[in-house]
């Protein structure tokens, strides 16, 4: 896991008059998270934090791994804040491993932002979402 963090700083400018002073806030952004729960020929991994171009080759290399011998593969995207491009191709790419193994991807429990995406891009109809 990596983490973004900016630091605290204050600018002070000069006016013709006076003296600003300009305090830019900083965030630690969370890249991603992956666990993963196998459970016979279940496996579920769930995602969390931004799955973006950054974090989506991390994502496609777990999933290449844990998909082989398995039936169900449940991807759980309650945690995950941002989905990009990127992102909806490695979800797809399971989609896709998933059915050349005879077997099925199921998303649950996606974030209100994954739904909208989902929604927006037409793979509300494609994927199984519970």
């Amino acid at each position: 896991m990596r983490h973004l963090v900016l630091l605290y700083t204050t600018i002070r400018l000069k006016s013709k008059e006076n003296w600003i002073d300009f305090f830019l806030e900083s965030e630690t952004i969370k890249d991603m998270d992956i666990s993963e729960n196998k459970n016979g020929d279940t496996n579920v991994v769930s995602v969390s934090g931004r799955l973006d171009t950054t974090t989506a080759p991390q994502l496609e290399t777990k999933l290449r791994e844990c998909t082989k011998g398995i039936k169900t593969l449940v991807m759980d995207l309650q945690a995950v804040e941002y989905i990009s491009s990127a992102g909806l191709r490695v979800v797809l790419l399971a989609h896709k491993l998933m059915s050349g193994f005879g077997g099925k991807l199921v998303v649950q429990n996606p974030s209100e932002f994954c739904k909208q995406v989902f929604k927006a891009t037409g793979m509300d109809s494609v994927l199984a979402i519970a």
